[in-house]
C-alpha cells in the first residue's frame, strides 16, 4: 500500500494519463499472458503464429481455428483492473488506453471504443484477406463448429484470419501513428500487465519517461524498463490498479 500511496502522490497533478496494457491486465479474467510461467509459449510454439506459415499451410489455419474454438478468450469477461481504467477515463484523469491486447476487454469494461489504440489488433473481429471483407470471429467460429476446419471467404473464397497482428506482420500503421501522438501528449503513463519486452510497442511508454514525466509500472513481475519506472509496483493488477485509481479519483 505504500508503494500505491506514493504512485497516487506522483500522479495526482496529472489529467493526461496514459494507461498501456499488456496480457498481464487480462490473465484475472482467465485469459492466459504469453510468456510467464504457464503462458501460451510454454505450451505452442509461437513459429507457428508467423503469418508465413498461416498463408501457406492450411494444417497451421486449422490449429489455429481450433485454438480460437477453445480458448475462450471471446467469451471472457473484463476483471477489477479494466474497470478501474474505464473509471479513471470517466474522472476525466486519463488520454487514453494504448494496449497490446486482442481481447477487447477494455471496451467491454466501458472505455470508449475512440480511447483504446490496439496495436497488436482484435480477436472478436475476422477479416478476409483477399476481398477484405469483415465479420464477427463468432459468425465464424460456429462455421468451424458445424466442421469447417479451414473456412474461406463465403463472397470471395479466399484465406479468412482475424484481425489480430502475427509475427511477420506490421502493426497498423493508424494504430502506431495514433499511439506515439498519445505517447506525446501524455503527462504520465501507468504500464499495466507488460513485460515491456515486445517492440516497437514498448517504446510508446519509453517515449512518455523519455519525456521526463512520471512513469509508474504495475506488473508481477520484472521488466525491460524496471530501471526508468519512476514508481515500480509488483501486485495483481486487478488488486493494486482499483487501489491506485481510487487514490486519485
Amino acid at each position: 500500500m505504500e508503494g500505491i500511496a506514493a504512485a497516487a502522490e506522483l500522479l495526482r497533478p496529472c489529467r493526461r494519463i496514459l494507461a498501456f496494457t499488456g496480457a498481464g491486465i487480462s490473465t484475472e479474467s482467465g485469459i492466459p499472458d504469453f510468456r510467464g510461467p504457464d503462458g501460451v509459449w510454454t505450451k505452442v510454439d509461437p513459429d507457428e503464429f508467423t503469418l508465413d506459415r498461416y498463408l501457406r499451410y492450411p494444417d497451421t489455419r486449422r490449429r489455429s481455428w481450433k485454438m480460437r474454438m477453445t480458448s475462450g478468450a471471446l467469451d471472457a469477461v473484463p476483471n477489477a483492473a479494466h474497470r478501474a481504467l474505464a473509471a479513471l477515463w470517466a474522472a476525466g484523469r486519463m488520454i487514453g488506453c494504448v494496449t497490446q491486447n486482442i481481447d477487447g476487454l477494455h471496451q467491454k469494461a466501458g472505455l470508449p471504443a475512440d480511447a483504446v489504440v490496439e496495436l497488436h489488433g482484435n480477436a472478436h473481429t475476422t477479416v478476409c484477406l483477399g476481398c477484405g471483407d469483415r465479420q464477427p470471429t463468432a459468425a465464424v467460429l460456429r462455421r468451424v463448429d458445424a466442421g469447417e476446419d479451414d473456412p474461406s471467404c463465403l463472397l470471395c473464397g479466399a484465406i479468412l484470419k482475424t484481425a489480430v497482428v502475427y509475427f511477420g506482420e506490421m502493426m497498423p500503421a493508424g494504430a502506431v501513428e495514433e499511439a506515439f501522438d498519445l505517447a506525446e501528449r501524455a503527462d504520465a503513463v501507468i504500464s499495466v500487465g507488460s513485460t515491456l519486452t515486445v517492440f516497437p510497442a514498448a517504446y510508446v511508454p519509453l517515449r512518455v519517461a523519455e519525456r521526463g514525466r512520471p512513469f509508474v509500472v504495475l506488473n508481477l513481475g520484472p521488466t525491460d524498463f524496471d530501471h526508468l519506472a519512476s514508481i515500480r509496483l509488483q501486485a495483481p493488477a486487478g488488486t493494486a490498479l482499483p487501489a491506485l485509481v481510487a487514490a486519485l479519483t
